[in-house]
């Protein structure tokens, strides 16, 4: 499929999708309470197959985190990238790790560095850090009095 047979396939099971364009891969944008449910028809619908999620990442804006996600299906050799926007106070969405599985640690790195919650996720929990650390070391905001890093 053309990015733009995805583009509207895309817009057909979710008309609020935003999409960007210029980019390599589309890009999509949804809304975190949609976002569960629009995975799984990535990965369920035929003629887009999703089965494969590459990467998982958290970007901190400051005033928001955005998670992307890239997905390809290897049956059909196309890929694309889901972007959603969460709240920076409460960064909460559901768990795609019972879909691929490969988010399951990609989760939990995203949990530990950024703070983010994924709902539902079998064993969210620190990955690199120790137990005992406070705060999230990937946040624009968080100071580490001992290293005086500071963004």
């Amino acid at each position: 499929m053309t990015n733009e047979d995805l583009k509207i396939t895309i817009a057909e099971i979710l008309p609020a999708a935003a999409f960007e364009e210029g980019a390599e891969w589309l890009t999509v944008s949804v809304e975190p309470n949609v976002f569960k449910l629009f995975s799984q028809q990535l990965r369920s619908i035929n003629s887009l197959n999703f089965d494969f999620l590459f990467c998982l990442s958290c970007v901190d804006w400051k005033t928001h985190f955005t998670m992307v996600y890239h997905f390809t299906s290897i049956t059909h050799r196309h890929t694309i990238v889901v972007k959603s926007k969460l709240d920076r106070n409460n960064p909460e969405i559901e768990t795609v790790s019972d879909i691929w599985r490969t988010a399951e640690f990609h989760e939990r790195e995203a949990y530990d560095l950024f703070g983010v919650i994924f709902k539902n996720h079998p064993d969210l929990r620190r990955l690199f850090m120790t137990d005992d650390w406070v705060g999230w070391p990937l946040r624009k905001d968080y100071e580490d009095a001992i290293n005086m890093i500071k963004l």
